[in-house]
């Protein structure tokens, strides 16, 4: 289990970290989501003790995370840190020794991942010839080969089209079953919302909320439709009844004022514009985000 204790880290007169603590618990895919420059990478640095806090602790099953550690812990950074002109095999065996494994491993361990990514082929070729989002699935090998206790994944669909996202997060689950603390840091909500148990949304180095995903949809579960439509609907700005409204082609998310009734609206607005589908529906992970940082600002 991982516990971060009143974390803090200044930069000056700066709080990139502002006394955040949290738990995190193994088989489950902890979030920690915040909009760009909200702090999500220096609190990752700080409780991998690459830089230090100005105050707070850090425990990984009761224990400092200091050198003796690091080999228990497997991290996938945002900036791709690669040697581009290394051959993509000599990457990774440099990496796994780093993390204190013998050749033996290496090579049974580096084949098995290859092929698990889909990239055997690209053993022997330097890293500068792979697409941006194979150099990705070589970073993510070199986070994962020594089977670490701990994996912290700072945007690691970065680079991927849809059916290799689909192939790392299938893969990310399957770590998930053996029992791995997992960490996810990303702004992509949709992507936090399939994959997270647990999530701590910050901005500006503080904490916005947190919790199971299930109890934050609760708590900011409001009066939301959604409907798709043929027409204009404008005339949501003018409605008494709304609170907000997202649009999206098509279609619209519309959070209602708590005493008015899903039927009653869509009776309301079923002569103004072609109405083709109309569901009564939770917030999503990404309206919460967006609501909650402007509740903050």
């Amino acid at each position: 289990m991982l516990e971060v204790k009143n974390l803090v880290k200044t930069y000056g007169q700066i709080k990139a970290v502002d006394n955040l603590s949290f738990t995190v618990k193994p088989g489950k895919i902890f979030g920690l989501l915040g909009p760009n420059g909200a702090g999500k990478t220096t609190t990752i640095r700080t409780i991998l003790n690459i830089i230090k806090p100005n105050s707070g602790e850090v425990l990984l099953n009761q224990k400092p995370v200091t050198q003796e550690l690091f080999n228990s812990i497997g991290y996938l950074p945002e900036e791709r840190g690669l040697y581009k002109k290394s051959k993509v095999i000599d990457v990774i065996s440099y990496l796994a020794k780093l993390k204190g494994m013998n050749s033996n491993s290496i090579k049974s361990e580096s084949d098995k991942w290859l092929k698990k990514l889909e990239i055997p082929q690209y053993r022997e070729r330097k890293v500068e010839e792979l697409s941006k989002g194979n150099q990705q699935k070589i970073q993510f090998i070199t986070a994962v080969i020594h089977n670490p206790e701990m994996l912290i994944l700072d945007e690691p669909f970065s680079g991927f089209d849809p059916i290799n996202q689909q192939l790392i997060k299938d893969v990310i689950l399957d770590l998930l079953d053996n029992g791995k603390i997992i960490i996810l840091s990303t702004h992509q909500m949709d992507t936090a919302e399939k994959l997270c148990n647990e999530i701590l949304l910050i901005n500006e180095g503080k904490e916005v909320l947190s919790g199971s995903l299930s109890e934050i949809k609760q708590k900011f579960g409001g009066n939301h439709v959604k409907f798709a439509f043929d027409g204009e609907v404008k005339f949501l700005d003018e409605m008494n009844e709304v609170l907000s409204f997202e649009l999206y082609s098509n279609e619209a998310e519309v959070h209602l004022r708590d005493e008015v009734k899903p039927e009653a609206f869509l009776r309301k607005i079923i002569d103004r514009v072609t109405i083709k589908q109309f569901s009564v529906i939770e917030p999503t992970l990404n309206k919460i985000f967006i609501d909650s940082i402007k509740n903050k600002n």
